[in-house]
């Protein structure tokens, strides 16, 4: 039955319009188009993407770049883009005419179209579920109603849907497809050939956006001079302009761009702001200290209808506080000075080794984005 399936879709011509809204979403989408092309050779893919699904094969309606409001204020300030986008994104689909719509998580935009284009009955995949269970879980109604199908990647996630009557798939997380197999650089060669020195490395990830790396990174760098023995790199996001960093650049403090992984691979230990690159660095076996400070209105909002313990991923997936994190008028010069010097005491490496284990263990393995690429075959074929 299996090859039946695949054997009409070598045949057919799928048209797949798939939304993506930030720099992971761009990279998860990727790696499920080329598992699509696999059993779809001709298919199509127009998007609202990055640069990693324009590389396989993708057009690019917009991109995410272009997209990114983070936190409440920011929202509200670029109201009138946001609407002209979701004005333009309907009219493209209704042109483009797609055989389905993926969706990748970016929630506030996506269930906005989600909702339209199953009124319009277009198919719709959703990929990368919404932090629902974190807040607005009054969304999972209009889920229910507007998607056809749902891939989730978290094990928690399909009893938190199963609570709301809705049966969905888990299929592992794909930065375990992303990470594995990797072809590790000895550290001097590394260093040489990224203009570093040979000191050991502390990776700074301050996120992805322009006001968020901005907000973080003075924060990060305070501390500087209590680790002059080891060399601080930014890990530079695909989105950003290195110029953006520049102001930050010291002679303790490098900057690399696009090498994030190549970059944790190498380092003692990180300082994350929170979001997917939490999970990053404990699948390199990082040590890591989380940390995050917003808008204050922002954050004061979110407080208050947050509905989770921790905002980390790791935390949030093994149910305990894993690693540290330091929130909003936590994150201080002296409280990362000190969450820094307990990282880098080799008694502790082991027992974060285990627990990032275990971790691994419950995102269920490799291949979740070749799982999801055959499990929407059959449902677009059946």
């Amino acid at each position: 039955m299996q090859l039946f399936t695949y054997t009409i879709c070598f045949l057919c011509k799928m048209k797949y319009y798939i939304i993506a809204g930030e720099a992971s979403g761009d990279l998860h989408a990727s790696n499920l188009i080329k598992e699509l092309k696999n059993t779809d050779t001709n298919a199509e893919f127009r998007c609202w993407g990055g640069d990693l699904m324009q590389a396989q094969g993708a057009t690019i309606v917009k991109h995410y770049r272009d997209l990114a409001f983070m936190g409440f204020a920011e929202v509200l300030m670029n109201i009138r883009t946001i609407f002209k986008n979701l004005a333009f994104c309907k009219e493209d689909i209704k042109q483009y005419q797609p055989d389905v719509i993926i969706f990748i998580d970016y929630p506030g935009f996506n269930l906005k179209i989600a909702e339209w284009a199953k009124a319009e009955n277009f198919k719709t995949f959703y990929y990368i579920s919404p932090q629902i269970w974190a807040w607005k879980q009054n969304r999972v109604h209009k889920i229910k109603k507007c998607i056809d199908k749902m891939f989730v990647i978290l094990p928690f996630e399909k009893g938190f849907y199963k609570k709301f009557d809705m049966d969905v798939d888990f299929v592992g997380h794909p930065l375990l497809d992303a990470i594995v197999n990797r072809n590790k650089l000895p550290f001097e060669t590394f260093c040489s050939e990224n203009g570093l020195s040979k000191k050991p490395i502390i990776a700074l990830l301050p996120g992805s956006r322009k006001q968020e790396i901005s907000k973080m990174l003075p924060i990060l760098l305070s501390i500087t001079n209590k680790f002059t023995e080891y060399q601080f790199v930014i890990a530079g996001a695909p989105s950003q302009d290195k110029s953006v960093y520049e102001t930050f650049l010291d002679k303790n403090v490098s900057i690399i761009e696009n090498k994030t992984y190549q970059l944790l691979e190498q380092s003692s230990a990180a300082l994350v702001t929170s979001g997917t690159a939490t999970l990053e660095t404990a699948l390199f076996n990082v040590p890591q200290v989380v940390c995050y400070k917003g808008n204050k209105i922002s954050f004061l909002i979110a407080k208050a209808i947050v509905k989770v313990k921790y905002i980390s991923l790791v935390n949030l997936i093994m149910d305990n506080e894993v690693v540290t994190e330091l929130i909003q008028d936590k994150l201080t010069t002296k409280n990362l000075v000190k969450e820094l010097e307990k990282l880098l005491n080799p008694d502790n490496n082991s027992v974060i080794t285990q627990k990032y284990t275990d971790l691994q263990t419950k995102l269920g393995g490799n291949g979740a984005s070749r799982r999801t690429a055959q499990l929407m075959t059959q449902y677009l074929t059946n």
